[in-house]
């Protein structure tokens, strides 16, 4: 029998009306993050131009590929190309939350790969400490911050789960040394995550990638869509022709290249607020010293940050997919949303009440139905792709552009023999089923909120075939 429903903090200690329509009055629809880092301009590819490696998309996957590719081997031509601006989609309208777990957290992780999750565990950590080394190394202006993350219990079931989740580098924390750390009525417990995660600016990490690969050799071309690829070695944009021995496809959310995977992802649209930023008296009364990435326990979670100018990015808890799976700018601006983080903010942070939002934005997450990357190659080896990072990219994009390299190169490494970089996602399947099955699934787990945790049938059975989620 399951538990009755109940409400949860973020309804039952809502903020004013008149509270929320202050604070968003001023925001405007605009990505604080490239408006905080503009970047430099980069030419159309023009005419045929011939190359080693190409690589398709500038985001952070494509921009670690053709960074570490020429790293690698200085002699080669490395040609990346992008459709519209570098880092002006995921990369550059992300929370900023670098973690170390490649696989979207630890259960996410056991529960496919329980024989090699030790290995995957080491490996991300591994990885975000090459992220951490390579910024140093570069003078990456990235604001990197190494805090660790706060995750914390909204609501009494959520507790025993973080209870469980410590250890030695994961510090549990009762309700009174939580509320301590952070100053927040909402939190019941924490769990206090010691090296596992740091924080960037994402535009800022994006355009300095991009000036770090201009440097070592790398020719970027901007506003040059990649139309086909053939067979991996000529692929046509509007005004050029690239043509490549080796191809590295770092599309993202974008519809593939490659018909294999195109029913691999779908997109969701996840919502962000900034904040003005804090005078003196509201940052104190926060608490907040140690600047820890915070993330709550629901299933439909709220993750939030201090920036370098102490504003708090709040974004989370709605994920929206609409039905036929486009990428489309209109899809951004939703006002329900928006109303709804406000509300939830000032929850978390009443004595924050008074204070306005300066942005509000929105983005595509490229999701898969196993919630991390997957890497595959194509054209007799001489095409790889990584994509599906389903929202915890930020890091993991760093050891995607590695897989790919590796599978190029024809390398059997570490990271090649992983189950993880050798299975592949269930596919979606094709509408009008995708949009059933993908809502059904956001009710189910909003419906679990509400349940202390308990997953109806419908979850159970997606967990049992390999589909279930859990943040």
């Amino acid at each position: 029998m399951s538990p009755s429903r109940t409400s949860t903090v973020f309804e039952r200690r809502r903020p004013d009306d008149a509270v929320v329509r202050h604070a968003l009055a001023p925001a405007r629809q605009a990505v604080f993050w490239t408006e905080d880092a503009p970047g430099d301009h980069y030419p159309r590819l023009r005419g045929d131009v011939s190359c080693d490696l190409a690589v398709v998309g500038g985001g952070y996957t494509g921009l670690w590929t053709a960074l570490l590719a020429k790293r690698e081997d200085p002699s080669a031509r490395v040609v990346l190309v992008e459709g519209r601006r570098i880092g002006w989609a995921a990369s550059g309208r992300n929370g900023g939350f670098a973690e170390a777990s490649l696989t979207h957290g630890d259960e996410n992780g056991r529960s496919r790969w329980p024989s090699e999750f030790d290995v995957l565990q080491r490996l991300g950590m591994q990885n975000l400490d090459e992220i951490e080394a390579t910024v140093a190394e570069l003078g990456l202006d990235a604001e990197f911050e190494r805090n660790g993350g706060l995750d914390v219990a909204t609501e009494p079931h959520q507790v025993e789960w973080l209870r469980e989740a410590a250890g030695p580098d994961a510090t549990f924390l009762d309700r009174d040394a939580v509320q301590s750390l952070v100053h927040s009525p909402s939190y019941e417990a924490g769990l206090l995550r010691h090296r596992d995660s740091a924080l960037v600016h994402p535009a800022k990490l994006a355009r300095a990638l991009a000036r770090a690969c201009v440097e070592a050799g790398v020719e970027i071309f901007e506003r040059s869509p990649v139309e086909g690829i053939g067979d991996g070695t000529e692929l046509e944009t509007p005004t050029g022709t690239l043509r490549s021995q080796r191809t590295a496809l770092a599309t993202n959310v974008f519809p593939s290249l490659l018909r294999r995977n195109r029913l691999a992802t779908v997109p969701v649209y996840d919502y962000v607020l900034m904040s003005e930023p804090l005078s003196a008296s509201r940052r104190e009364s926060i608490g907040w010293m140690g600047r820890q990435g915070i993330g709550d326990s629901a299933n439909q979670f709220h993750y939030y940050r201090l920036t370098a100018d102490d504003r708090i990015l709040f974004g989370g808890y709605d994920a929206v997919y609409h039905y036929g799976g486009r990428v489309r700018s209109a899809y951004e601006d939703r006002p329900e949303t928006f109303r709804q983080l406000a509300s939830h903010f000032f929850t978390t942070f009443p004595q924050l009440e008074g204070l306005t939002f300066t942005h509000r934005w929105a983005g595509a997450i490229d999701t898969c139905s196993r919630f991390c990357a997957f890497f595959g190659s194509a054209r007799e080896g001489r095409v790889a792709y990584a994509a599906g990072y389903t929202g915890l990219g930020v890091a993991a994009t760093h050891f995607g552009a590695k897989v790919m390299l590796d599978l190029l190169a024809g390398r059997t490494t570490e990271r090649t023999e992983l189950e993880m970089v050798r299975s592949r996602p269930i596919p979606f399947p094709p509408e009008p089923a995708a949009s059933l099955g993908i809502n059904l699934t956001r009710w189910s787990l909003d419906q679990a909120d509400h349940r202390s945790g308990h997953r109806n049938a419908f979850l159970r059975t997606l967990d049992a075939v390999g589909l279930g989620f859990d943040s």
